[in-house]
């Protein structure tokens, strides 16, 4: 799981981007990997759309450009109170396809999720350029809050982390990579299989136990190949998005794998992920359609890992800007943390 790839963030002002950010730079620590951050806005409407704070001049380049080198320097000052120096990058114009682009370059992407608006929804929200769909990279998406507006805590350290199975290339490689970053942090790793519709009809037993040797089959694999990680399988009647979204609550990670329309990850483009994304407590991580798909025939040509894709130069992708921006002052960080998550001690 670890290469000499960064982990981007993307910000937009809002408190929600703040904490991926703090998610982000926490999990750069602990892997080693280093931490880019990303503003991104478009004119004429980037106060609207994309920021989260009050502007006056909207429509004005200049004025965008000097907001996002603010936020840069706050994202920034969070990262550094974790002992995570981070670079700065700025995107004009669409976000959803320079993202994609970007992915290429990255171990991982994080966003914030804060429900309607900013860049979470502008990235999430269209199926035709959504990161979930597109990215070579995996996503993770970081909630704010639960349904009742109250803030979501996150914990330094993952101790527990689950991922939805089902038999697809994408179900499949899902679990290899919740495997293989449950071991990293020495997490529980809990696999959960959904059955759904069958409540009420003949055999019902044995249809959960057929999926439930199906499933053993499936994590025998991954038992050899991180022998020191404690893997439990469940196999729980209904929807995938409502097992996981429960799961959500008393797990630091949720894995999901995204093959479009349909499937175990309908809501992502359709309804399994939308769902999940919607309401999940805990930070979502995404293993793309991209990233997983091979020629139709060939599984052989999946990457291993975000490594194996190969990078594209900052400088060939339209849009993209590196720019050097100053760390706000620590109590600047201070400051948001406490906004962010006031059980952060």
């Amino acid at each position: 799981m670890i290469n000499d790839k960064a982990i981007l963030v993307g910000v937009d002002g809002s408190h929600a981007s703040y904490k991926a950010t703090w998610w982000a730079a926490n999990y750069a620590k602990h892997a080693g990997l280093t931490l880019q951050i990303v503003c991104a806005y478009s004119l004429p409407s980037y106060a609207a759309v994309s920021f989260d704070a009050t502007y006056t001049a909207m429509g004005d380049d200049n004025a965008a450009h000097s907001d996002a080198q603010e936020i840069l320097s706050k994202a920034k000052a969070i990262a550094d109170e974790q002992g995570v120096e981070a670079a700065t990058l700025i995107v004009t114009g669409d976000p959803a396809s320079v993202f994609v682009e970007l992915s290429r370059n990255y171990n991982l992407i994080v966003i914030g999720n804060r429900g309607k608006g900013g860049l979470a929804e502008r990235l999430l929200g269209t199926t035709s350029s959504s990161l979930p769909a597109y990215a070579y990279c995996p996503i993770v998406v970081v909630p704010y809050t639960d349904d009742d507006g109250n803030l979501m805590h996150l914990n330094n350290t993952i101790t527990k982390v689950a991922v939805g199975s089902d038999e697809s290339k994408w179900g499949l490689k899902a679990l290899e990579i919740a495997a293989a970053f449950a071991d990293s942090w020495g997490a529980e790793l809990d696999v959960i299989s959904a059955v759904p519709k069958i409540q009420g009809i003949d055999g019902e037993e044995g249809v959960m136990e057929s999926y439930l040797d199906d499933l053993t089959v499936r994590i025998k694999p991954l038992a050899e190949a991180h022998p020191n990680l404690k893997i439990n399988k469940q196999v729980v009647p209904g929807s995938a998005v409502n097992a996981l979204t429960k799961a959500s609550w008393n797990h630091d990670v949720v894995v999901v794998g995204s093959r479009g329309r349909g499937g175990f990850t309908g809501l992502l483009l359709g309804s399994t992920s939308q769902g999940l994304l919607q309401h999940a407590v805990t930070p979502v991580y995404v293993v793309p359609r991209k990233y997983v798909e091979a020629a139709e025939s060939r599984l052989d040509t999946v990457p291993s890992s975000p490594a194996e894709v190969t990078p594209k130069p900052i400088e060939a992708i339209s849009g993209v800007e590196e720019i050097a921006v100053p760390t706000a002052e620590p109590e600047v960080a201070a400051k948001i943390e406490a906004k962010i998550d006031p059980d952060r001690q």
